[in-house]
């Protein structure tokens, strides 16, 4: 383990469980990540391995066949997967997300249809929020369900959907206003679904159509699509919790999960490149020594391991507040906020350190240059959570009298 990034308070299980994981990092990740990622080629070989590892069950529980791990250990999991390539980090972010989603809110049928076959990684999540038209403004969403008997009739389009391809089970946010008179706001107005299907592209059920992967600048190996829903029915017993209207809730229930897993992305990520820069410095030389021999290297160095040390922090507090049972809207907003950033920072040192070399395909540090960016996006922007921080200091410290 490197001295930086250490969590204290951990269990003997949790320990082990990390030490297994690093070890299947170094062995069964990095020496492949680079070279599937050029290729944009799914890591299925990587995949089967963490099912065997039993990762896909991490922190479901052990009544349905889990491991009943906390979302602590959950996120230092992925912040090891990530140090390693984090398009893999992001296929099982997607399915724990709708894992703890139903076990939050789901009924207990659904419970038990759903999460011992997602616990083994036979059933895959994948959830749906955005749109093309709307990016992180939630409460514009126009995707709509409609009452027809014992089922409900969806039509609208999705985007930006992590595993839209490989999933066999998307939890879809939608407007439903059954129920619910003109004038309620829009998001006490909206129901999850939970659509299962086929894993693939194209029609891939009746009414619902995987078009086929998005082209990205980074994030590749992992597939992020669109959904289209056009007639597609959903029996009355596939919302969430068996009630409509508590979408929005459900939702940002698990987005605040989500936003604990990107800063753990942001950790893993740039401790990576920390240990790619803090490598290649001592290698390289000019002028008659290693570049590390160099003050301005050496500043470098200790600005990228401080930032390190400081992000992992954060995330660690932001997922214990939640394992406490607290709020932690604030401190997931904060953590997701400061990790992506400084793991943009961190990046871009080490790829200043590499100087020519990288810029070249041959170097690792090339494709974490391309892939850090999508953490200043994903899971909402940096500005989103500068209002969600914002907004949550003011109730806190609202002046009183």
């Amino acid at each position: 383990m490197s001295r930086l990034a250490q969590t204290a308070g951990l269990t003997d299980d949790q320990r082990d469980i990390l030490k297994t994981v690093r070890e299947f990092v170094d062995k069964e990740i990095i020496p492949v990540a680079t070279e599937l990622e050029h290729r944009d080629e799914y890591p299925q070989a990587i995949v089967d391995g963490l099912k065997e590892l039993g990762l896909f069950g991490l922190m479901i529980p052990e009544e349905y066949g889990g491991l009943g791990e906390s979302l602590l250990t959950y996120a230092l999991c992925v912040e090891e997967i990530a140090r390693g390539w984090m398009s893999v980090s992001g296929i099982i972010n997607t399915h724990f997300i709708v894992a703890y989603m139903l076990k939050q809110h789901g009924t207990q049928e659904q419970k038990d249809h759903f999460l011992p076959r997602m616990a083994l990684g036979e059933v895959r999540g994948a959830f749906s929020m955005s749109e093309p038209g709307l990016g992180s403004d939630v409460s514009a969403i126009t995707s709509k369900a409609v009452k027809d008997g014992d089922e409900y009739v969806l039509n609208g389009q999705k985007m930006w959907l992590t595993n839209g391809g490989t999933s066999t089970l998307v939890a879809v946010l939608v407007r439903s206003d059954e129920g619910h008179p003109e004038g309620t706001a829009p998001h006490k107005s909206m129901t999850t679904f939970l659509v299962e299907k086929e894993a693939g592209f194209g029609e891939v059920r009746p009414g619902l159509t995987i078009p086929g992967k998005i082209d990205k600048m980074g994030y590749k190996g992992v597939d992020t699509t669109e959904l289209i829903m056009d007639g597609l029915r959903i029996p009355a017993d596939r919302v969430l919790g068996g009630q409509t209207g508590r979408g929005f809730y459900q939702m940002m229930d698990g987005v605040e999960v989500g936003r604990v897993n990107v800063a753990a992305r942001g950790c893993g990520v740039a401790q990576r490149a920390f240990e790619l820069g803090v490598s290649y410095a001592q290698q390289r030389h000019t002028f008659g020594k290693a570049i590390a021999e160099h003050q301005a290297i050496q500043f470098k160095l200790a600005e990228m391991a401080t930032k390190v040390e400081a992000a992992h922090a954060m995330m660690v507090n932001a997922a214990r507040k939640k394992d406490s049972g607290e709020r932690n809207d604030l401190e997931a907003g904060m953590a997701k906020y400061l990790a992506s950033e400084y793991c943009k920072e961190v990046v871009e040192d080490a790829f200043r350190i590499h100087g020519g070399y990288g810029f070249s395909k041959e170097y690792e540090i090339e494709r974490l240059y391309r892939e850090a960016p999508m953490l200043l996006i994903g899971e909402g922007t940096a500005e989103i959570q500068k209002m969600i921080i914002g907004r949550r200091l003011l109730e806190e410290y609202k002046l009183q009298g």
